[in-house]
């Protein structure tokens, strides 16, 4: 005998409903937020630049078919290409992502929150140019800080309590759910028409994490956050065009993504939304790592004159680090790309005890090949810290927190350097933003003679300005 399932359809799950709510009608007042995401406008657009110099980012960009130009569609900064949206939050959001440069969110889940101003940028780009073309008004700049500091909001919140990675997911599962509602939003949807784009995102297939960790990690890791931005523009255009959605896509029975992909247990929100994330986000500033590695990096660094003319005699390197730290990147064995070496705590500390520092360029296979790096990683040993594991989790302290030491073959040793918080932290920013600043204008050299280089410059120095620029003029700078 067989009982039968209800057709009855639910009300939207609750996290639609609040997701929806949050970027149709909250309004950001905080000041912070505000040049906080201009600051992350900047950093985001030069990681962005910086990666154009790597060959293997740009075989992946432009049109799928070669040579097309849509109309009044969205522009690639650093580029040429003008591209449909979807298609255009690909390239822009495959850029940023490309050297892991970009900023950084840590929680239950950890991520990328500016991955998702490859959607917001291309969307609010070409909405700005079709909207000139039908003689109505653009967006302003001030809109996209705006999707940028809800898009950070969503991503970051939902992960304060919620591990995907623990369940085998990618964290670009949520770039694709907040682009989704920032882009509907901005489209012009209705509560009902963002709560059926959200729900789709929840219900598309989602990325593994099989391209982060060995023996698998590839490059698929640089573009896999394009992707999802992409997706999110995608899922959006479909539901202003009336495609259905999905009420219970996270708590359906069986069905939904809690029991499907979670383990049957529903998500913890652990605040409400606001303007919490963008405030507190991380920055890379000194170094192309791995967040939980950038700490390490710079304990590397300030050992560097020590150690570097007695690599030889060193007997063994002991790293004290975070629970996170050592799940992801304490990585043994043979590495076997770039995407591999950047997610290598060993690796990272190797080439800042040896070079006093740590750029993009290391990865690459030429460096790569000094002896010296991996005689090094194989005589260190990672050191959980059980305080350090709870700090980085507390959201007072929200620390990433690591120490190198140094031991030598005749019984000495160096001092244990240590460092909480980077200095892209929020409890740094004061040391931080000039150094912002100087990554920002040093990326912009590498793709733009010094007459667009100021022009550019003058506009993102200015809150005022840049907030009442127009959209399709403010990317106009950054064309090639």
């Amino acid at each position: 005998m067989s009982t039968a399932v209800s057709n009855i359809r639910p009300q939207p799950d609750q996290v639609l409903v609040d997701i929806a709510k949050y970027v149709a009608t909250y309004q950001i007042e905080s000041a912070e937020a505000y040049n906080t995401a201009r600051l992350c406008l900047m950093d985001t657009l030069g990681c962005g630049l910086e990666a154009l110099t790597y060959p293997a980012c740009t075989k992946l960009l432009g049109p799928i078919v070669p040579g097309t130009v849509v109309p009044n569609g969205a522009k690639v900064p650093g580029t040429s290409y003008q591209l449909d949206p979807v298609m255009a939050a690909f390239n822009i959001g495959t850029i940023i992502r490309w050297l892991d440069f970009n900023d950084t969110w840590l929680a239950a889940e950890w991520g990328h929150p500016s991955d998702n101003l490859g959607g917001i940028l291309a969307t609010a780009d070409w909405l700005s140019r079709t909207r000139v073309a039908a003689g109505k008004p653009p967006l302003v700049m001030r809109d996209v800080l705006t999707g940028m500091i809800k898009a950070h909001e969503l991503q970051g919140i939902i992960a304060l309590e919620n591990s995907f990675n623990r369940v085998g997911l990618d964290h670009v599962v949520l770039v694709k759910v907040a682009t989704t509602a920032v882009v509907a939003n901005m489209l012009g949807g209705t509560h009902d028409e963002i709560v059926n784009a959200v729900s789709n995102a929840w219900i598309d297939g989602q990325s593994l994490r099989t391209y982060r960790h060995a023996p698998n990690a590839g490059s698929r890791k640089s573009w896999a956050a394009g992707d999802a931005t992409s997706r999110g523009v995608r899922l959006a255009l479909m539901a202003l065009k009336g495609e259905m959605g999905y009420p219970s896509a996270l708590t359906a029975n069986m069905w939904g993504f809690y029991d499907v992909l979670f383990k049957g247990k529903p998500f913890t929100i652990a605040r409400p939304y606001g303007s919490y994330v963008m405030e507190n986000v991380l920055f890379k500033i000194s170094f192309p790592a791995e967040f939980h590695a950038q700490t390490a990096v710079e304990c590397a660094v300030a050992l560097h004159t020590h150690v570097r003319d007695r690599l030889q005699d060193i007997e063994k390197i002991v790293i004290t680090t975070h629970e996170s730290a050592i799940r992801i990147i304490d990585k043994k064995g043979p590495l076997h790309n770039p995407a591999d070496r950047d997610h290598c705590i060993q690796y990272m500390i190797a080439v800042g005890l040896m070079k006093g520092g740590l750029t993009a360029a290391d990865y690459e296979d030429d460096v790569a090949a000094d002896p010296r790096i991996d005689t090094l990683r194989n005589k260190m040993e990672c050191v959980e810290d059980k305080a350090w594991t709870r700090e980085y989790l507390d959201p007072e302290k929200r620390s990433i927190a690591n120490a190198v030491q140094v031991f030598f073959k005749d019984g000495t040793s160096t001092q244990k350097v240590g460092v909480e918080y980077p200095i892209g932290h929020r409890r740094r920013r004061k040391d931080g933003i000039p150094l912002l600043e100087l990554k920002f204008r040093t990326n912009l050299a590498r793709r733009f003679a010094a007459k667009q280089q100021n022009a550019i410059l003058e506009v993102c120095s200015h809150a005022k300005v840049l907030e009442a620029m127009l959209v399709n003029e403010f990317v106009d700078l950054f064309v090639i």
